[in-house]
């Protein structure tokens, strides 16, 4: 059994001590995460990046630079996020209350968003609150995504919009949904697959 070592945090990193982040992750300069955060085993959280409080990141992610994950959101194992990506978590902000007082956290509902196992999500997209991203999809740069998105769908566009399915490994478009807990493979998947299990 290989042993991890232990994370690597940039001096000019900010981690809460309430953080927890596991071994083998990488924390670049000026990012932030938060109290109640953890991030698991092997991750890396590019330069500037913003984990907020509580939320929870799986093992063997990546985090590019700028990404922005507010309260309230799940990471799955194996996610990654590309650069200047903001997960939201207030569908109706506004700065104050109709008295002209300053809102505070007892004044809004918090969203609640899960990002399950594999899914990648492009440079700049915007993903709004209360939403599910399917295992393996794929989110295209720049997208606004308001719904739901099933498992291995690939989607684009403002609002995002799915232009078909995709497979584990990313490389190869597939001809039709998966069925309930199938995961769509090409060629490239399938090797892959069988040379893990022959280790």
């Amino acid at each position: 059994m290989t042993t991890l070592r232990a994370p690597q945090i940039a001096e000019s990193a900010v981690v809460s001590e309430a953080a927890i982040v596991g071994p083998a992750t990488r924390i670049w300069h000026f990012a932030q995460v938060r109290e109640q955060a953890r991030i698991g085993a092997e991750c890396n959280v590019g330069k500037g990046a913003y984990i907020g409080a509580g939320v929870l990141v799986g093992d063997r992610c990546k985090i590019e630079n700028n990404a922005s994950l507010f309260e309230g959101l799940v990471v799955e194992d194996g996610v990654f996020i590309g650069p200047h990506v903001v997960f939201t978590n207030d569908r109706r902000p506004r700065a104050t209350n109709p008295d002209g007082s300053l809102q505070t956290a007892d004044d809004w509902q918090m969203g609640h968003t899960t990002v399950r196992r594999g899914a990648s999500i492009g440079a700049a997209a915007v993903i709004m609150p209360g939403l599910e991203i399917g295992r393996y999809a794929m989110i295209g740069a720049g997208a606004v995504v308001t719904h739901d998105v099933p498992a291995h769908a690939l989607v684009v566009g403002n609002p995002a919009r799915r232009i078909g399915w995709i497979c584990v490994c990313g490389a190869e478009r597939m001809e039709s949904a998966p069925r309930e807990g199938e995961e769509l493979r090409c060629a490239r998947c399938m090797t892959a697959r069988l040379a893990s299990h022959r280790r």
